[in-house]
């Protein structure tokens, strides 16, 4: 019975170090994203998808302009057989 009781404490602090893990990793990403908005980057369509852990199809499908997270994702240019997006912050709403 101690066993079984000190097994499910450690699955039960894996599994919170693991979403702690995985909240940092999406702060990081969150970053990233402030960084490239702020300094007005262009990133291509496999660097947004990389950035938004989805597949680089499911950004080009998207369209033009759209909405992701704090951010809105706009088709710039194409150069060569590259698509390449910017990121602009978008304002706090006020309440």
């Amino acid at each position: 019975m101690n066993e079984s009781l000190t097994n499910s404490i450690e699955e039960q602090s894996l599994n919170r170090d693991e979403r702690v893990k995985q909240l940092k990793n999406t702060i990081d990403t969150l970053h990233i994203a402030e960084e490239i908005s702020s300094n007005g980057y262009l990133i291509t369509s496999s660097e947004l998808a990389d950035l938004m852990d989805i597949n680089a199809s499911a950004v080009t499908s998207r369209g033009e302009e759209w909405s992701w997270r704090n951010w809105i994702v706009s088709r710039v240019r194409r150069e060569g057989n590259q698509i390449l997006w910017q990121l602009e912050k978008v304002e706090k709403v006020a309440e």
